[in-house]
């Protein structure tokens, strides 16, 4: 692929961009829900599922808590620093099959080799390597992806194709709790087969989108000037962006503290075995799912009605926050079921407005894939962190203490629906 580097340093970036006004046909939503699908399916189901079966496999019981933190933590890290990289490359990308498309299907490939070195890995360096390239990869797809809606969807029609692609999420999470279980017996296919899924998705979005390269001299030659620009948008000039960042994170905080250790939880607190881990996730990841999906359908269509965005983000963070409490308490199977049921609903309002609230406060709509990497910062850096602070939240009162590690999720929440609040230029 080429990357444009031929504008002379400290000129201006580009002119105007070509902003889509015609509503988008319905194959380019369906795709765009069938590539986030694919990508998130790839990435979501060693996160929740078989990286934790993966390390249990490896490690004494005792250190798997750790292991698999520093194994998510270091795949998180890289993803945080690789999204608005590989967001600003996808920009400056002048090749004649497009600056997105070429990104979309070289992420997704290197994403599926980084996934087949976690599958046949025997020790905690060979997880560390391939989780590092499956991240990278994987994000390099996602940075291009991400930056597919404002490029390609009008504002009228934002929050409710945001809501459609967003929900696709979830669906990942679940069929990938289901792919886990159906490979029970054979952990290589539980991590290949989500990857194959989400190279062919992630495919099909390239080969049905209009996708036009950079134009030369757009851009400052990507120096090392331009790569640490990458991961910065000035909050003094852009300050509701920085407040959406801002709130952004530490949602997915909250989010965090779900996904990375329900099935520890599962097993430590309600006391699941390895063998039964797999149908109970599955179990909680469905009935999470109905809620998402109801939560995403009603918040888009409403949030698109009314012209308004802040204050779904404020009710679904904060229905967010009483879902992280009551899993705190849960001390059944079908408590935690409940809590799930209700953190799905509120997860699916954010989601239904966030895609939208994002573009809305974009600096530049030319750089749309840098800028969106680095408001995806917000996503990763809490996949690093989380597993990071968790050992040690884990660890009040001597040990297993679940309920201080969702405690904190749920305060994460509060504070990041507080945060949006201050955004001025979106209802």
């Amino acid at each position: 692929m080429a990357v444009s580097h031929d504008a002379p340093l400290g000129e201006t970036t580009a002119p105007s961009p070509e902003l889509p006004q015609q509503a988008a046909p319905a194959k380019l939503v369906l795709t765009l829900a069938f590539a986030q699908f694919g990508a998130y399916l790839a990435v979501l189901t060693p996160v929740m599922v078989t990286l934790a079966l993966r390390v249990s496999q490896i490690v004494p019981e005792g250190e798997r808590g750790t292991a698999l933190g520093q194994v998510l933590s270091v795949g998180a890290l890289l993803a945080m620093l690789g999204n608005p990289v590989f967001g600003a490359l996808s920009d400056r990308t002048t090749s004649r099959f497009g600056r997105r498309r070429p990104w979309l299907l070289g992420g997704m490939l290197a994403g599926l080799a980084g996934l087949a070195v976690v599958a046949a890995g025997s020790n905690v360096p060979t997880l560390l390597l391939g989780w590092a390239l499956a991240q990278l990869g994987i994000n390099a797809a996602l940075a291009a992806l991400t930056s597919c809606i404002p490029d390609l969807i009008p504002q009228a029609q934002m929050a409710r194709v945001s809501g459609m692609v967003g929900v696709a999420t979830p669906f990942a999470m679940i069929a990938g709790s289901a792919l886990a279980q159906v490979f029970s017996d054979s952990i290589a296919l539980a991590f290949l087969v989500p990857g194959a899924i989400g190279v062919v998705a992630v495919g099909s979005l390239a080969a049905v989108m209009k996708d036009r390269p950079a134009r030369p001299g757009a851009f400052q030659p990507y120096s090392f000037r331009e790569f640490l620009r990458s991961f910065w948008v000035n909050p003094r000039k852009h300050p509701d962006f920085a407040w959406n960042f801002a709130g952004r994170f530490l949602v997915f905080t909250a989010a965090s503290c779900v996904t990375s250790y329900q099935v520890y939880f599962l097993m430590d607190r309600l006391g699941y075995s390895e063998d039964d881990v797999t149908a109970k996730v599955f179990t909680g990841t469905l009935a999470m799912v109905v809620a998402i999906v109801l939560g995403s359908v009603l918040g888009g269509q409403l949030s698109d009605r009314s012209g308004r965005r802040k204050p779904y983000v404020l009710g679904s963070s904060l229905i967010m926050a009483v879902s992280l409490a009551m899993i705190a308490s849960a001390q059944s199977f079908g408590m935690y079921v409940a809590a799930l049921v209700v953190f799905g609903f509120g997860e699916g309002l954010y989601l239904s407005v966030d895609m939208a609230l994002a573009a809305a406060v974009l600096p530049n709509p030319e750089e749309s894939a840098k800028d969106m990497g680095v408001l995806n910062i917000g996503n990763a850096l809490p996949q690093s962190l989380v597993p990071i602070a968790a050992p040690a939240l884990l660890a009040i009162g001597g040990g297993g203490n679940y309920g201080a590690l969702f405690l904190f999720g749920a305060v994460a929440a509060v504070l990041g629906a507080l945060a949006v609040q201050f955004i001025r230029t979106v209802k």
